[in-house]
């Protein structure tokens, strides 16, 4: 119980470290304002031109740095302080979803492995816990540690955990994903002369740093939860 405790408080101080993070990059580039004058949907639509990427649509969308880009509607949707925002913040995190428009648009091994990975990853996200718990009660960790014959907790609590690994897979492929889009996104900024050198194109790289290490505290969290349910495994086979 100490070890679970201990776990939640610890991954909850990552992803809210990363968080804050974020909001404070994002807030500061908010107040570096574009010498090109170009908003947010405009630099998205720019870059789109400039990759002869003509069927993804721009829109705004509601809420705090909901910013997506959907593959499967081509759909770029901007929050309204990307999508109406004219600073350096707007610029980076538009040019950063584009990022990933342009991924599905020439082909990107970390973008087709998340799409095939999503609907287990999805799973595993919400039900893995509430599975491997089911198994648990119905002494599944003490069915697999003796060697038994495998009974229904057995196989809820492999069932569980196997999901729980796609999870975490996905997010661990998601990684070199978000820094792929965000490497595009700094570069084709600067070619377009959208971004100036120095103070603008020093507020986009600590958004979208910023931004990326949100994606490696989720994948860190997962390896934790996923090692927390393997480990009395793979310690009792050791022993």
């Amino acid at each position: 119980m100490i070890i679970f405790i201990a776990l939640i408080v610890l991954t909850l101080a990552i992803s809210g470290i990363a968080s804050m993070l974020v909001k404070s990059r994002f807030h500061r580039g908010k107040q570096v304002p574009l010498s090109s004058g170009m908003t947010g949907a405009e630099v998205a639509r720019l870059i789109l031109r400039n990759k002869d990427i003509n069927d993804v649509e721009v829109v705004e969308t509601p809420g705090f740095l909901s910013d997506h880009y959907n593959p499967g509607s081509k759909q770029l949707a901007l929050s309204r302080d990307v999508y109406h925002g004219s600073t350096a913040a707007a610029a980076g995190v538009a040019a950063h979803e584009v990022g990933h428009a342009i991924q599905h648009a020439y082909g990107s091994w970390s973008l087709g492995m998340r799409s095939v990975l999503a609907p287990a990853a999805g799973l595993g996200s919400g039900m893995a816990p509430y599975i491997i718990f089911a198994g648990a009660i119905l002494g599944g960790f003490q069915q697999i540690n003796a060697g038994a014959e495998w009974g229904m907790g057995a196989y809820l609590t492999a069932a569980g955990i196997g999901l729980f690994a796609m999870f975490t897979l996905f997010t661990l492929v998601t990684v070199p994903n978000e820094y792929d889009a965000s490497a595009k996104a700094t570069t084709v900024l600067g070619d377009l002369g959208v971004i100036r050198p120095g103070e603008e194109t020093a507020a986009v790289k600590g958004v979208l740093n910023a931004a990326a290490l949100t994606y490696v505290a989720a994948a860190v969290t997962s390896i934790l939860w996923l090692l927390y349910y393997v480990l009395p495994l793979l310690l009792n086979n050791r022993n």
